[in-house]
């Protein structure tokens, strides 16, 4: 499950504002706002929830969770490009 914090912080690894996120996910931004609050993007449909992760992949993110072998729990990093 997508966590608020994790949706924080693969904005801050794009440098991306939550406007930005609203206009490449197609989602309102008082539902971005919503979803990186403490009620997190639980409180949203899985539609809009799916929406964010999609552009925020789409744009390199890798999302971890938490029962992943190489993560001690749910976080993001930048996939590597071919450059670097």
């Amino acid at each position: 499950m997508l966590t608020a914090s994790q949706i924080r912080a693969a904005r801050a690894l794009l440098g991306w504002s939550q406007p930005a996120l609203a206009q490449a996910s197609g989602i309102s931004l008082p539902t971005i706002v919503r979803m990186e609050s403490q009620l997190g993007p639980g409180r949203s449909s899985a539609a809009n929830v799916d929406a964010v992760r999609r552009a925020l992949e789409k744009a390199g993110v890798t999302f971890l969770e938490a029962d992943d072998a190489s993560a001690a729990g749910p976080g993001v990093r930048l996939k590597q490009t071919r450059d670097g």
